[in-house]
């Protein structure tokens, strides 16, 4: 089976495929436009996609094309896995971590290490992806340039860890959706869905809708706002723990609050402890 990531070998996304779809082949897609794409089309049984990271939030454009888009069929989440992110600064062999005054990285990773390289003096140069920078890195040659990412990514290109642990956050931890092509399945252990919702145009809406979700039995561990395709109108993403199964869901959104002007089911899964 083909699995669709974002990004390069060696890169964090190519970790999480490997972790997950240790027998598959892991298909990396220089976007994710193009990864969502290959879905669609059939290139790809499956996708693994960043959603979330402790430090830096919620990855926008994933969660966005979760609703859908015009001209191409549904999707659904059919798991969701943790990764630990420990970004290493890498550089050519023989240069130390004084030389180094430029890091070139995938924006989300200079974002979850923006203090640290503040502190250290070196500035940031965003890339599309952290092996891909890796990579670039290896190419020029430059002592006073350095990757961050993963630890592994820098033996596959030749060069030198110069520095572990470069992130803000000890805990940072990347969330990822493996994705399928079509409608959502329940599964008996499934203990956790993600929706999305529009809430009517009047006062306390959104309040009482979330207040009768949680009187149901779901306990809502994650909500997000986002604009929808109307000017200044907004959708809302939420994460649901609830009891598992068919019925569990069923008790939670069955019947739809009544304050909800619309309810998608975008995928039931089984909870992951977090790192």
């Amino acid at each position: 089976m083909r699995i669709g990531y974002q990004g390069e070998a060696h890169s964090y996304s190519y970790r999480a495929v490997g972790e997950v779809f240790p027998n598959d082949e892991a298909v990396g897609f220089p976007s994710f436009v193009a990864s969502f794409d290959a879905l669609d089309s059939g290139a790809v049984a499956r996708l693994v996609m960043p959603v979330e990271n402790s430090t830096t939030g919620s990855v926008l454009p994933v969660l966005d094309r979760l609703a859908g888009a015009e001209g191409r069929g549904p999707v659904s989440i059919r798991r969701e896995h943790m990764v630990e992110i420990r970004h290493a600064l890498l550089g050519v062999p023989g240069a130390s971590l004084e030389q180094i005054r430029h890091v070139k990285s995938h924006p989300e990773a200079l974002a979850q290490a923006e203090a640290t390289l503040n502190r250290l003096g070196i500035r940031p140069v965003p890339r599309h992806d952290t092996a891909g920078a890796v990579r670039e890195v290896a190419a020029d040659a430059d002592p006073a340039v350095a990757a961050l990412g993963p630890p592994e990514a820098g033996p596959a290109h030749g060069l030198s860890v110069l520095r572990e642990n470069t992130m803000d956050r000890d805990h940072n931890t990347t969330r990822f959706f493996v994705l399928a092509k079509g409608g959502t399945e329940v599964d008996p252990d499934d203990d956790k869905t993600t929706i999305m919702f529009t809430t009517a145009h009047r006062p306390g809406a959104l309040a009482l809708a979330l207040t009768e979700l949680g009187l149901r039995g779901a306990n809502l561990t994650r909500i997000e706002s986002r604009p929808s395709d109307e000017v200044w109108s907004y959708r809302f993403f939420v994460d649901l723990v609830h009891p598992p199964g068919p019925e569990g869901l069923r008790r939670v959104i069955d019947p739809q609050p009544a304050t909800l002007a619309h309810l998608l089911v975008l995928g039931s899964y089984r909870a992951r402890q977090t790192l």
